[in-house]
């Protein structure tokens, strides 16, 4: 049995859990989420990491790795890095075993990875930086219409008469929203056509990966805004995307766990090759 720790280093948020692992009995002990909210993101990571601690009854040294993922390469109290395609579809197969395809749906951009059923990465797509389908564009807008997050899914599904966000560009597609409440629409159509907008992007990265008839697991910031996942559903059926969009509670920490999940699976390699007698 081995402890692991699996930290993820996102543009809003930092996620870390403590991971308890015995042989294919993965088990996750402890969670933390901390939003970053202009603070440094590297101190959050070491609050996170050590509220972890205290919460398990773990120390440092009872961890067999710490592994890091996003933008956590230069987190000095990690073991080792993964890169976020890795640990998000690792995670999404721990959350969801049937997944073969995550949909990690981040603060700046969307991402679709399609893996095997040991969590490998076997093609991947993206969207830019710059896009309207991302987390902060969303939040922007909802901050502009005076709405929290936590009601942006439940309005959103409210719509009677949605419009679409025409732009790709997030700066213009903010342009459009302001156009739309000039001429009256409700927020809850206002929202429900961005959604739209977004799932319509997302549904082409789902397809352009040949992810095939299978789950994919939404993971990310976003996965828990129920009005999201519901214009996801919508536009897989409308583009002939043959697949099942899935999510869970914790969807939030998918790359967290699948950073503890491969910190543990490097150590155990680590581990073998010590243990190797040395070529003569």
């Amino acid at each position: 049995m081995v402890y692991t720790a699996g930290v993820d280093v996102g543009t809003g948020a930092v996620k870390c859990v403590i991971t308890e692992i015995d042989g294919e009995n993965e088990k996750v002990l402890a969670k933390t989420l901390l939003r970053i909210r202009q603070r440094d993101p590297n101190q959050l990571a070491r609050e996170a990491f050590d509220h972890m601690l205290e919460e398990t009854g773990l120390k440092e040294e009872d961890l067999a790795y710490v592994a890091s993922t996003g933008e956590g390469e230069s987190l000095p109290f990690a073991t080792g890095h993964f890169y976020s395609m890795t640990t998000h579809g690792r995670g999404a197969i721990f959350l969801e075993p049937e997944a073969r395809g995550a949909l990690d749906v981040g603060a700046l951009h969307g991402r679709a990875i399609s893996v095997d059923e040991r969590g490998k990465v076997l093609s991947y797509k993206m969207t830019s930086q710059c896009a309207s389908g991302s987390g902060q564009f969303l939040e922007n807008i909802a901050r502009y219409l005076g709405i929290a997050q936590d009601e942006i899914g439940e309005l959103s599904k409210q719509s009677d008469d949605p419009e679409r966000v025409s732009s790709i560009c997030a700066v213009l597609a903010e342009t459009d929203v302001i156009n739309m409440v000039s001429r009256g629409l409700t927020a809850p159509n206002i929202l429900k056509g961005i959604h739209l907008s977004m799932a319509d992007r997302l549904a082409k990265l789902v397809k352009a990966t040949g992810i095939g008839e299978s789950v994919v697991f939404v993971s990310g910031g976003l996965a828990l805004d129920t009005g999201l996942i519901a214009a996801l559903q919508e536009e897989v059926v409308n583009q002939n995307v043959p697949v099942t969009i899935r999510t869970h509670e914790d969807a939030a920490f998918a790359g967290a766990i699948g950073a503890a999940i491969w910190g543990a699976f490097r150590h155990e390699k680590l581990a073998q090759l010590q243990q190797l007698p040395l070529a003569s």
